[in-house]
């Protein structure tokens, strides 16, 4: 099975988050022994502002076992077509694109989504396995 990690998961774990932290950590372990963890190029740049070094974060995401995919224009299409549908839909603008192309990414290239934002991602991207 193919995870995709949403970036709420690792800051949970690299900050660490005193609410999140050990339930994120407790997710993300059990994704890695259930098959392979990847993220999208998105989710690295929101991470790195975190680290000092790009090396202390690429160590720290190879360690962890997490690949990460470059997002192909198929997601980026889907993530501007979702993203436009939501805001006809919708008069706040509380979602960014990067949001709508995490989740793309996760439908085309994993098998599920592991985030702590779940209800958002069930609702723009049905069908896609939420942890």
């Amino acid at each position: 099975m193919i995870s995709v990690i949403d970036t709420n998961i690792l800051l949970d774990i690299f900050l660490p988050d005193p609410l999140h932290g050990e339930s994120s950590l407790k997710l993300l372990k059990t994704a890695y022994e259930q098959g392979s963890l990847i993220m999208c190029d998105i989710v690295y740049a929101e991470l790195a502002p975190q680290f000092h070094k790009k090396a202390l974060l690429d160590e720290a995401l190879n360690k962890m076992g997490i690949k990460i995919v470059p997002s192909d224009t198929d997601t980026l299409y889907k993530a501007g077509q979702l993203w436009l549908r939501y805001r006809k839909q919708q008069n706040s603008r509380n979602r960014i694109i990067p949001d709508f192309i995490i989740g793309s990414f996760a439908m085309i290239h994993g098998d599920r989504l592991i985030t702590r934002d779940r209800g958002f991602y069930r609702d723009y991207f049905k069908g896609l396995p939420i942890n």
